[in-house]
């Protein structure tokens, strides 16, 4: 079972003279410590009696002290999501301050104030439309072929995607295709097992950039991570985020998080941010397993600000989608890319036609 990390929010959310229960391995942050501390809520281990919670468990404070000292490093400069007024005209009733799904508007102003997570309760119909400028529309199949290539760029304009994302051989194409639409071209480097040299992947970046990629997803040295040679997997990071820098392109690091502890995906998300990376990336769609909820939230949690988060591998509806943006991702990898705007479109459309004069907002 996944290990949980009890952030100050966590704390918050719960009210005064509270009880907040976690699981008995759980990792509580000194932020969220305070915050308890200041509400009068109660932090208790689910192995725990209430009699029994002032108990003194010295496996577990060195645990937190580990942890804390790592978010401290990871995310220091991290500001903290902006909170409206007291009176905030658009809050709803009963709102807990942490909710997107009923409270549409006042999640657009968080946004613009530089909020980089909302959470929410899993429904953000409220927000029609808007999905489509975090997608990396892709197509990495080893059979794709020219003409599917061709599609999935007028997919990407006529839907307004972030990128269309394919293998380097078609870079020049999509950005022919693509040239004057505002739609990025992305493309891989060392795709899709990492195992490759540092000298070929950069030099896969650098050629991909020259020929139209504006980002590059790459592929970590997933053996060196779990080696923990981290110098190794940080020196490959940086040589391929050099090299899309120097043409004007970003880097997305795929961590294959199937294939990962979580301890491990918070070393590999540590050494992204240290080498300059852009973004972290959850999967590459080849591997055991896709993009999850929990997995997500952690990648949030420790690139703080810095970087930005993909969701990828398995999003294949409006409804994962959101949930993946809820917990954080500010860019969705899909090759169901139209699929996931027309379910939001028709979602926003059945929304709007019970309220009299109201329309979806695209």
């Amino acid at each position: 079972m996944a290990r949980r990390i009890v952030i100050a929010e966590d704390v918050r959310a719960v009210s005064p003279d509270g009880e907040l229960r976690v699981p008995p391995d759980a990792v509580v942050t000194a932020a969220a410590r305070e915050a308890a501390q200041e509400r009068g809520v109660r932090i208790l281990f689910s192995d725990q009696n209430p009699a029994e919670a002032g108990g003194d468990d010295r496996r577990r404070e060195l645990i937190e002290q580990i942890a804390q000292q790592v978010l401290d490093q990871l995310a220091d400069s991290a500001p903290r999501e902006p909170r409206p007024p007291a009176g905030d005209e658009t809050r709803c009733a009963g709102c807990d301050e942490r909710c997107v799904a009923r409270c549409p508007e006042r999640a657009r102003r968080l946004v613009s104030a530089g909020a980089s997570r909302l959470s929410g309760g899993g429904d953000l119909s409220g927000l029609p439309g808007e999905i489509a400028p975090l997608i990396d529309h892709t197509l990495l199949k080893p059979e794709a072929s020219a003409a599917e290539i061709a599609r999935l760029c007028e997919e990407a304009r006529k839907y307004g995607f972030a990128s269309v994302c394919v293998n380097p051989a078609w870079v020049a194409l999509a950005a022919a295709a693509l040239r004057g639409s505002g739609v990025k071209v992305g493309t891989v480097a060392g795709f899709p097992l990492g195992a490759t040299l540092t000298t070929a992947k950069a030099f896969e970046a650098e050629q991909a950039v020259k020929l139209g990629a504006q980002e590059v997803d790459m592929v970590i040295h997933i053996g060196a991570l779990k080696s923990r040679r981290d110098e190794r997997v940080e020196q490959d990071i940086r040589a391929v985020a050099d090299a899309c820098h120097r043409g004007g392109a970003l880097t997305k690091v795929i961590l294959e998080c199937a294939l990962l502890t979580d301890e491990e995906k918070v070393r590999a998300c540590c050494l992204a941010r240290r080498a300059g990376a852009d973004f972290v990336k959850t999967s590459t769609g080849f591997g055991p397993g896709g993009a999850t909820v929990h997995d997500v939230e952690l990648m949030r949690r420790v690139a703080g600000s810095a970087m930005g988060v993909k969701a990828a591998g398995g999003i294949r509806s409006y409804e994962d989608a959101k949930k993946m943006v809820s917990a954080g991702a500010t860019r969705i990898g899909a090759s169901a890319g139209v699929k996931i705007v027309q379910e939001s479109l028709a979602g926003a459309a059945e929304a709007a036609a019970e309220i009299p004069g109201a329309g979806p907002r695209y």
